[in-house]
């Protein structure tokens, strides 16, 4: 094998590390099944890419235990105007071995599953995706063509200085190049929007997602929580959400998660089920006035973002006190369209993932790993863009039900 993608368990996205925690401290020992999904079906991945490199790239990522610098930066994590992590999440990290994976291949695509306990299993999802990610770029390209990706990062760090009313952050982890060249770019972007020397919320370049990078380049690591959450919940509350004719679980997300971290990570994800949904039976009032924002990921970002304003308008708050995190396949010509639409009307940052850790000119993927079953039950998410849906078919069509689901907006996965 050439030198291991992965070489730190700490190279994750951070909401694998907050969203991690909330599960430990509450349903740490449920049985989860994670499953890794090609969107771009006409690509026949298995083919593709090196499975024998694959399994011992995974393999390795097994063998990584976390060091004691990398556990006194996460002790130590306190941007969000708290320390965020306890110590007993930290002695569980220190004994962490990741469980055991399945690989096969079934029509030209990858299967790639992983089970375990929640608490140990969540952990698999963004390393499997680098792994899988990384090797399919050596298959492209051969070699990595750094000029041609310097100059489309050149491009884009030209047009952010253009409108310094823009903040971004790196959400490039899950689908990037490779490790090395996520930490250029997340090089470059801390050396050319360099933060000031005191904490404020209005630096241009914000952070990055890599809870690894972040701790290297002094940068605020970024993020929350994901859809995993209000799916595995579905599971563990299947009969209280049954018994209730609604989305009892969901609600309980959002009260586990205050309780966690208070409103330091106080952003909704509402589309796992529809976001007209979650605004209008899921979330209290109460938290819409004293949570942060939302983040926007899936479906149209204008539609989305005119929504909630209206949504904060019926409820008497100003929509220019709140936020909206913009996240779903941006560029920096979206991004620019986006902020000079919201401009004055309600706050927005913007997190540029696989257009800005994965553009080198070819292609690349848009590949996930999602819950597909919890407690022995099916989970599915649904999403404001029905092409985004994924699961058993029966429980989409429950949750359908659940939900009042009728989104018919749907555009194909860009990333």
């Amino acid at each position: 094998m050439d030198k291991p993608i992965i070489q730190s368990l700490l190279d994750v996205d951070f909401y694998k590390d907050t969203m991690g925690q909330a599960i430990f401290h509450r349903h740490a020992n449920v049985p989860v099944k994670l499953a890794f999904q090609n969107r771009h079906k006409h690509v026949r991945l298995a083919e593709c890419i090196d499975v024998a490199q694959l399994r011992e790239n995974l393999e390795h990522v097994r063998s990584l235990r976390f060091t004691r610098q990398e556990l006194h930066f996460l002790m130590g994590t306190f941007e969000y105007n708290q320390p965020m992590f306890k110590l007993d999440y930290i002695e569980f990290l220190q004994t962490l071995r990741l469980p055991e994976f399945h690989i096969d291949m079934h029509d030209g695509q990858l299967v790639l599953e992983f089970l375990g306990e929640w608490a140990s299993v969540t952990r698999w999802e963004t390393l499997a995706l680098q792994v899988v990610s990384e090797l399919y770029g050596k298959h492209e390209t051969q070699d990595a063509p750094r000029p041609e990706g310097g100059r489309r990062l050149d491009e884009k760090i030209k047009a952010f200085k253009a409108n310094p009313s823009i903040t971004f952050s790196d959400f490039g982890t899950r689908r990037r190049f490779s490790r090395s060249w996520q930490e250029y770019v997340v090089g470059r972007l801390a050396e050319l929007f360099p933060a000031p020397s005191v904490f404020v919320d209005n630096e241009q370049f914000r952070g990055t997602s890599n809870t690894l990078l972040a701790m290297k380049y002094g940068l605020t690591p970024m993020g929350t929580n994901a859809h995993e959450l209000p799916m595995v919940y579905s599971a563990i509350y299947r009969d209280e959400d049954e018994k209730a004719g609604r989305l009892v679980s969901s609600e309980r997300v959002l009260e586990d998660w205050e309780t966690e971290y208070g409103l330091g990570l106080s952003i909704f994800l509402p589309d796992t089920y529809g976001s007209d949904y979650f605004f209008s039976k899921v979330v209290p009032r109460r938290m819409l006035e004293t949570w942060k924002g939302s983040r926007h990921d899936s479906g149209s970002p204008k539609e989305y973002g005119d929504k909630v304003i209206r949504i904060y308008e019926a409820a008497g708050i100003d929509p220019a006190t709140k936020l909206v995190v913009f996240a779903d396949g941006l560029d920096v010509s979206l991004i620019n369209d986006l902020e000079r639409y919201f401009r004055g009307r309600i706050q927005t940052t913007f997190g540029i993932g696989t257009n800005l850790t994965n553009d080198l000119g070819p292609a690349a993927l848009s590949i996930v790993v999602k819950p597909v079953s919890a407690n022995g039950l099916p989970v599915v998410k649904l999403s404001d863009n029905i092409a985004k849906a994924s699961g058993d078919p029966a429980e989409v069509d429950r949750m359908k039900r659940l939900a009042g689901y009728s989104v018919n907006f749907a555009q194909a996965c860009r990333y």
